[in-house]
């Protein structure tokens, strides 16, 4: 009697091969190029004062989080994120509550490029990561957060603060493997007056603008600052710097800003704008009209910020129609 095949038996060893063959298809390869590349033959790098915090059955968020936090300098526990980060319904974290719960700490998450040795330079430079790994597989995932803390590509290694391990090292391959199956998601995390060691100007500043949002006048001023020594021609930046200093009440340094763009850019008519409000709030009221005038020319009906500018001229001739002419 020939034998009878269990039902189903011959599925499971086609998908078994299916993945086998994807597994050999998708093999990383940012890994193999870096442990080949010159920078393999660097020397190691640990970063031994990051802090560890254990954690708990699905806290890995909270603890990571914590990890780079109190590495900026806060002093904040898992317990004290864990209210802000996790989600009981999810039993995990999702990342935008982690970048939300950096910037309410006064702190700038900045989102590295999906690249393995960008992660290596940041850790070179003294800066750990947080990552998003998934620990499980493409169908099947278990996803966790870890920090990276250091490297060593002569041997192949990687070195987390990860679950209950304050030094789990695993190979280079494998860690990119749980890494990408993340989408290679990364953040550093810095105090308003130090930049990563990659970061890009649009990439950097929009990563401060949601401290605006937040209300955090002094961080963004001191963000954008930092952002103009490294790009000074950043026109985006001494906005965000002049909009800063006008809500911390400093109307001189905002004037500074915002002149100095209509210096850098004279047909920049926001800069103009901004500038005219300033210097009306100064008492200023014939330079200020002068600004807004030039707003308006800059600016054609059709655009929407045409008629905000319009009401900033209305404003400061009213003001002038209030008050004794100026002696020349």
């Amino acid at each position: 009697m020939k034998p009878v095949q269990p039902p189903g038996i011959g599925w499971v060893v086609l998908l078994m091969t299916l993945l086998a063959v994807a597994g050999c298809a998708t093999q990383p390869l940012q890994s193999y190029q870096l442990l080949k590349s010159p920078a393999a033959q660097q020397p190691p790098v640990e970063l031994i004062a990051v802090p560890f915090f254990p954690q708990e059955e699905f806290q890995c968020g909270p603890a990571a989080l914590a990890t780079v936090l109190n590495w900026s300098g806060t002093q904040l526990t898992p317990e004290n994120l864990a209210p802000q980060v996790y989600l009981p319904g999810r039993q995990g974290s999702l990342q935008i509550e982690l970048l939300a719960a950096t910037r309410r700490h006064g702190r700038i998450p900045y989102g590295l490029r999906p690249e393995l040795e960008t992660l290596i330079n940041e850790v070179r430079a003294g800066h750990p990561v947080l990552v998003l790994q998934n620990l499980g597989l493409s169908w099947y995932q278990k996803w966790h957060y870890a920090v990276v803390v250091g490297f060593d590509l002569q041997q192949d290694q990687i070195i987390l603060r990860s679950g209950r391990e304050q030094r789990h090292v695993v190979p280079i391959k494998l860690f990119e493997r749980t890494w990408r199956r993340g989408d290679y998601w990364a953040i550093t995390v810095t105090t308003p007056d130090h930049l990563p060691v990659s970061a890009e100007e649009i990439p950097y500043l929009n990563a401060v603008v949601p401290l605006e949002r937040l209300q955090r006048w002094q961080d963004t001023a001191t963000a954008y600052t930092t952002a103009l020594t490294q790009w000074p021609d950043s026109i985006t930046a001494r906005m965000g710097l002049g909009n800063s200093r006008y809500a911390l009440h400093d109307l001189r340094g905002a004037e500074a800003a915002y002149r100095h763009v209509t210096q850098q850019d004279p047909g920049f008519a926001p800069a103009y704008n901004n500038l005219a409000q300033t210097l009306a709030d100064q008492g200023q009221l014939h330079a200020a009209e002068n600004a807004a005038r030039q707003a308006i020319h800059l600016t054609t009906p059709s655009n929407a910020l045409f008629t905000i500018y319009q009401e900033t001229l209305q404003q400061i001739i009213a003001q002038q129609a209030m008050r004794t002419p100026e002696t020349p």
